[in-house]
């Protein structure tokens, strides 16, 4: 599979495999989109926040469809790609955090299609769960990308050793923002509520 993608990545087809890759990655295939993604904007920087946009995109749109094989394929296909530990840790994600558990699982090395087959398997808004995607996604994307179109190739060896643990530091920081500014915020209205 490394020598196909390989292969597409300098080929005429490069830019059409990277939206497919991106898009059968989020429904049902297991390479990410960050083996075709990466060294394609390392070749050419200046495309890099182009290749972050097409990457979103066929994520995103693959998501849908994975969306759609968990609300029409039901249980019996979701159990045939996904174990029953994994979907009822995802389940729990969805009972305690709603659609902020897709935009999580779409930022970080977590393989983002379970998520989205169950979102369609426990029925999360639709609109809800595209913008999560779109936000997830784009995030992890433009990142790489912009990390890219700034440092050009000198970045990729920093992205090859440190990508996965630097997006998880960035997601600590992602939560516990959410976090700090959702207890400030209770914090705030019980202050409101006893002034009165």
């Amino acid at each position: 599979m490394h020598e196909f993608i390989s292969g597409l990545i300098n080929s005429d087809y490069a830019v059409v495999g990277l939206f497919l890759l991106a898009f059968a990655e989020s429904s049902f295939f297991p390479i990410p989109p960050d083996a075709m993604m990466i060294p394609m904007a390392v070749l050419n920087p200046a495309m890099a926040l182009v290749y972050a946009a097409i990457t979103t995109l066929g994520s995103v749109l693959g998501g849908i469809f994975g969306y759609f094989i968990g609300i029409k394929g039901g249980k019996p296909v979701v159990k045939r790609f996904i174990s029953a530990n994994k979907l009822k840790l995802v389940q729990d994600y969805y009972h305690k955090y709603d659609v902020w558990a897709v935009s999580l699982a779409a930022f970080t090395p977590i393989p983002y299609k379970v998520f989205t087959i169950a979102a369609g398997l426990f029925d999360l808004h639709l609109w809800r769960f595209i913008i999560a995607s779109a936000l997830g996604r784009g995030g992890r994307f433009f990142i790489i990308g912009g990390l890219i179109y700034v440092f050009g190739p000198t970045i990729k060896l920093f992205l090859d050793k440190y990508l996965n643990l630097a997006i998880i530091g960035l997601t600590i920081l992602l939560v516990g923002g959410f976090w700090f500014i959702n207890y400030i915020s209770k914090k705030h209205g019980q202050a409101d509520k006893t002034d009165k």
